[in-house]
Formats: structure tokens, C-alpha cells, sequence
């Protein structure tokens, strides 16, 4: 992404997320490094070939412009503490709106624990394939 950009945030209740997420081990695998900035783009995959768009924004980023309107942030700050996760749909792809300005890998395995929490499944069954840098990378299946 070029820069902040106000996005519009529509609410995904956790029960309408495909099965799979909740029954077969899940892993989460940024499109580019985590530290790219407040919006990573990235998939939740599952061995049964299953694949879901699914990315991470820091709702709190705000220069030069907020990324998140006052009420989405405060959703997401209010589900946070209550130990959940904001999920909601950015241009149509499923994201975890996360406090905050930017990533760490700490924040996305908390976010992903929360998302296993959401749909039902063992966080032991979750898990993240964090990526460093910036260049963009897919391994061939």
C-alpha cells in the first residue's frame, strides 16, 4: 500500500466463516513481511487445500489520514480487552482489526489465538508463518 487510507470496516460474525477454521489445523501467511506497515495483506490456509483471504490492520494508524472511523476503533479496542478480536471485511477480504500501528510477531500470534478463540478451535491448532522483510514470496504447492 501506498499510504493510510480511511477503510470501511463491515462487522463478520464468526459463525459465518467457512467450517474448516474451526475444525482443521490453520495457518496464517502474510503476503510480505509484518512489518510493512499497518495493513498486512496475507491467507489462513488449511491442509485440505482450503485458502481464505485474511488480513491484518492496525486500526489506530491515523497520518496522514485514519485508517479506521472512531467507532470501529473503539469496537476493536473494547473487543481486545476483552481478550476477542474485531473481525470485519476490508474490500471484501476477511481482517483482523488489531490495536495499534503496527505488527509485531507477539500482536499477530495474540490476533490469531483470538481468531481461534472466535471460531471455535484450539489455538494449538493455529499457527503463523511470519515473513521479515518486504519482498513478496508464495511457496509453490
Amino acid at each position: 500500500m501506498s499510504g493510510p487510507q480511511t477503510f470501511d470496516l463491515v462487522d463478520v460474525d464468526p459463525f459465518d466463516l467457512p467450517a474448516w477454521l474451526g475444525e482443521s489445523d490453520v495457518v496464517w501467511e502474510p503476503d510480505l513481511g509484518v512489518r510493512t506497515g499497518h495493513h498486512v495483506l496475507g491467507r489462513l490456509t488449511s491442509a485440505g487445500e482450503d485458502e481464505l483471504p485474511c488480513d491484518l490492520l492496525a486500526v489506530d494508524e491515523a497520518y496522514p489520514v485514519p485508517v479506521a472511523d472512531d467507532r470501529a476503533r473503539l469496537h476493536a479496542h473494547q473487543a481486545w480487552r476483552h481478550g476477542q478480536i474485531l473481525l470485519v471485511t476490508v474490500e471484501g477480504r476477511l481482517t483482523m482489526a488489531v490495536p495499534g500501528t503496527s505488527f509485531s510477531a507477539d500482536v499477530v500470534l495474540d490476533a490469531l489465538s483470538r481468531l481461534a478463540k472466535a471460531v471455535g478451535a484450539s489455538t494449538d491448532r493455529y499457527a503463523a508463518l511470519l515473513r521479515i522483510g518486504s519482498e513478496k514470496h508464495r511457496r509453490s504447492r
